[in-house]
């Protein structure tokens, strides 16, 4: 249970919190270019976050475009770079969550995003079928996809808590705070 003096400035998250957990997926942790260093680092502490109630975990996963010329409008030029990231050139089992993480599915729930953000995806229905109020948000590329799942999470109205230990981005661990 988290405490008051833990910083929450609106207390422990009530039961109907969900946790989502982004992107932590095989091509962020395995030998690619997306690799990022920290993932393993923090990887205890989203176990833990994902151990507390799996059925109230979702999981995004970040899925490249098919082929460069495929994306559309600035996506274009950033698969042209990542060229070999895309769907057409990467092993298809570096989509899957780390094997830490994938065997909380089911009862979690994985979600697919083609976008740093989840929320033009079925995430939103999950978080309403769920009856959500709070998220608990930890995972990958704390700076790109993180960011923008807690900014999209916060126009939808959810009160947001951003788990700061559990956070990861290509370069450096996270010590950033957004949100209460």
């Amino acid at each position: 249970m988290i405490k008051k003096s833990s910083g929450l400035r609106f207390g422990p998250p009530g039961p109907r919190a969900a946790h989502l957990c982004v992107d932590m997926q095989r091509m962020f942790d395995a030998d690619s270019p997306w690799a990022t260093g920290w993932l393993r680092q923090v990887l205890p502490q989203v176990t833990r976050l994902c151990a507390r109630d799996p059925a109230r975990t979702i999981f995004t996963r970040f899925i490249p475009a098919n082929t460069a010329d495929e994306a559309r409008g600035a996506w274009r030029g950033y698969y042209r770079r990542w060229a070999k990231m895309t769907l057409e050139h990467i092993d298809h089992n570096l989509l899957r969550l780390v094997p830490e993480l994938q065997m909380f599915v089911p009862p979690a729930l994985v979600v697919d995003k083609r976008v740093y953000s989840p929320w033009s995806t079925a995430a939103l229905a999950a978080l309403q079928t769920r009856d959500v109020d709070t998220l608990i948000v930890s995972g990958g590329e704390t700076d790109v996809c993180v960011l923008s799942t807690v900014l999209g999470a916060v126009d939808a109205g959810y009160r947001v808590i951003v788990a700061t230990d559990a956070l990861c981005k290509r370069h450096a661990r996270c010590a950033c705070r957004f949100l209460p």
